[in-house]
């Protein structure tokens, strides 16, 4: 068959070559180039093209003679035949183009009997490698609804070949070097559904997720780590969880535990809280419960970000409740404490801090001197090494918008494969037009 921009005319049907007109005199190119350039597939043969209702059908097959196993892509003998299978790959405007062959099966002696390795997708694929990552790369800034629209495909579709994207390309060496890391839960569905997040503090990516935030959930990443790395951990930032703290003491036995300060502050402000609704309670209708009234902001805010009315009602409150400005004054001198840069200043701190929350006689803050005396060397070592776990918070929160855009998820292996897809130093080159 020959293609010309006056005609078209027949030859063999076994031969297929298109003139284009790029010069004035013409260039000649084989249907087989133009379809390889198009499809971006090198090492492929095109066998015939028709159209079919839903497209264009491409009749290909591997450019190499002999089968290879489609898992490690060892030579092997043939086994049989399978049914002519469809690929679907990008198509062109409004049409859809399919690829179709029929695999041969390959009896390898390393994997058994498995379908033979394509040049166009990977193994147990129904889309192209170029139909993959494009899907991919949209699902990393889109909400899965557009994307299915956009592509053409379902959601399970979707989902499979994030799966199979982070399989490929997720980093099998970001175990290797790992020195610091944070720990932080993720709640991805109501009732008590969790993921345990993991990240390296160095390549700032996550390097683990599980479901559940128990011990038992983050023992399974120091099995995978293996004795030998997990030796080499140096540093681990979590929040005041009993069950991640267990975890790390027993399987980290050279890492030291920095509790994170936010948490850390924000057990003195839970504290006041609790004081003030005490004290509202207790004098309700009175003249200091008025003060009281409309102060909670004002109470927990940073001083820095006080508006004016905020201060006058801090102010009001100084004046008519001692108690309530006490534990205010308490809440930001453990502040204050970890401020300071000089380990020796901040545990001198610390200690009066704990010596005068104990006495204090404000019952919230006697037992919030309790839990910062537990975690009293976890949160003397934030002085030393400034880490905190923020940057866990931030990815947890990126998370939750693409759970949000999403309208959440039931399952949390689809969740953990866009977790790494998006957060886990997968980077995406679809064949998408460049800009000029």
């Amino acid at each position: 068959m020959w293609c010309r921009a006056e005609g078209v005319r027949r030859a063999r049907p076994t031969v297929f070559f298109l003139v284009c007109k790029l010069t004035k005199r013409g260039v000649l190119v084989r249907v087989t180039t133009v379809f390889r350039r198009l499809l971006n597939v090198a090492s492929m043969f095109v066998m015939g093209v028709s159209f079919v209702p839903d497209g264009l059908l491409i009749n290909v097959r591997p450019s190499w003679k002999n089968p290879q196993c489609g898992i490690c892509g060892i030579v092997g003998p043939g086994y049989d035949t399978l049914p002519v299978r469809r690929w679907r790959s990008l198509g062109i405007g409004a049409w859809k183009i399919w690829l179709a062959y029929a695999l041969r099966r390959v009896a390898c002696p390393a994997c058994g009997i498995r379908a033979e390795k394509v040049p166009w997708a990977a193994h147990a694929s129904r889309f192209t490698s170029d139909f993959a990552e494009t899907v991919a790369y949209l699902a990393q800034t889109m909400d899965q609804t557009a994307v299915t629209k956009l592509m053409g495909i379902t959601w399970r579709a979707v989902e499979n070949i994030v799966a199979q994207v982070v399989f490929e390309r997720l980093d099998a060496n970001r175990f290797d070097g790992v020195r610091r890391i944070g720990i932080d839960e993720f709640s991805y569905r109501k009732r008590h559904h969790y993921l345990t997040v993991i990240v390296n503090h160095d390549t700032r990516r996550v390097i683990w997720a599980c479901e559940g935030r128990s011990a038992v959930a983050l023992s399974a990443f120091f099995e995978r780590l293996g004795p030998q790395r997990c030796a080499l951990i140096e540093t681990v930032t979590i929040d005041m969880s009993h069950a991640y703290k267990k975890a790390v003491t027993d399987n980290l036995p050279n890492a030291e535990i920095v509790y994170d300060r936010f948490h850390v502050q924000r057990i003195a402000s839970i504290a006041v809280d609790k004081v003030r609704r005490e004290l509202w309670r207790e004098l309700k209708g009175t003249e200091e419960g008025k003060a009281i009234k409309g102060s909670r902001f004002a109470l927990l805010k940073n001083p820095w970000n006080l508006t004016q009315t905020q201060k006058q009602r801090l102010a009001e409150v100084q004046l008519n409740n001692a108690r309530l400005y006490r534990a205010y004054l308490l809440k930001e001198t453990l502040a204050k404490a970890l401020d300071y840069l000089q380990p020796w200043r901040a545990e001198r701190a610390l200690k009066d801090w704990l010596a005068w929350a104990s006495r204090s006689r404000l019952k919230p803050f006697v037992e919030a001197a309790r839990t910062v005396r537990r975690h009293f060397d976890g949160i003397l070592a934030y002085i030393k090494d400034r880490l905190t776990n923020g940057l866990v918070e931030g990815i947890n929160n990126r998370l939750r918008v693409i759970a949000r855009r999403a309208y959440g998820y039931h399952s949390p292996d689809s969740l953990t494969a866009i977790l790494y897809l998006c957060c886990g130093g997968i980077e995406l080159d679809p064949p998408l037009p460049q800009p000029t």
